[in-house]
């Protein structure tokens, strides 16, 4: 599972993106993790797909049992446990998120945010099988994608990433209708509440959709 991310824009590189934006950009990131932590409880267990170097999951772990923090990159992962290996019940192992070195219905809560099911490259069935494979009973797993009243925001954010040579130039040909390409071949597309729907339709759960703060579309699926 080579993405972008894993080859160009991982560890500081990541971490930086999160800090070129503007307070807007700011409050739909907090917001997307105060949604996500409304879903926790104390003694959950939960696994963050795609966790990068930690920036929600030592959130979570200020709430929940236990947080375990996966990503396809080593740099990512040496970086998180860096920057938050004093936290006890954090744990980051670099892994791929089509294949989960976990047993059966092992987590309570399973988190891909920030749109992972389009950046991990990963066929989107593929991805939602394995992570409901490791999802409790009774439990969920929770996406997100954008929200398409957030695209100036967002087209925006992704300017400022390629003016600080954090991604490619944006090609505006291709850019447009929740679609974002980058003359390096970085491209990022959008999953709305009918795409959500359509590829949640044969699993055995309960999809709830949910739109947070006109920036974040969230599926959140309860395991039967």
């Amino acid at each position: 599972m080579n993405s972008y991310y894993s080859e160009s824009l991982y560890a500081n590189k990541l971490k930086r993106v999160y800090e070129v934006g503007s307070p807007r950009i700011m409050q739909f990131l907090e917001e997307e993790i105060k949604f996500v932590l409304s879903k926790i409880n104390s003694g959950d267990s939960v696994l963050d797909l795609g966790c990068g170097y930690g920036r929600v999951a030592i959130r979570l772990a200020e709430k929940s049992k236990e947080v375990v923090g996966i990503d396809i990159s080593q740099d990512n992962i040496k970086l998180a446990k860096q920057m938050y290996k004093s936290k006890e019940n954090l744990v980051f192992k670099v892994m791929n998120a089509a294949d989960l070195k976990f047993p059966r219905e092992r987590f309570d809560v399973i988190i891909c945010l920030q749109n992972g099911i389009s950046a991990f490259k990963i066929d989107p069935q593929e991805l939602i099988g394995e992570s409901l494979r490791v999802t409790k009973t009774g439990g969920i797993l929770l996406m997100s994608s954008y929200s398409d009243k957030f695209w100036e925001k967002r087209l925006n954010w992704f300017e400022l990433q390629a003016k600080e040579g954090l991604i490619g130039e944006i090609d505006y040909e291709k850019t447009g209708n929740g679609i974002i390409v980058c003359q390096d071949g970085f491209t990022a597309t959008t999953y709305r509440e009918e795409d959500f729907k359509k590829i949640t339709r044969n699993f055995n759960v309960k999809v709830e959709i949910y739109e947070v703060d006109n920036s974040t579309v969230f599926c959140e699926m309860k395991k039967r």
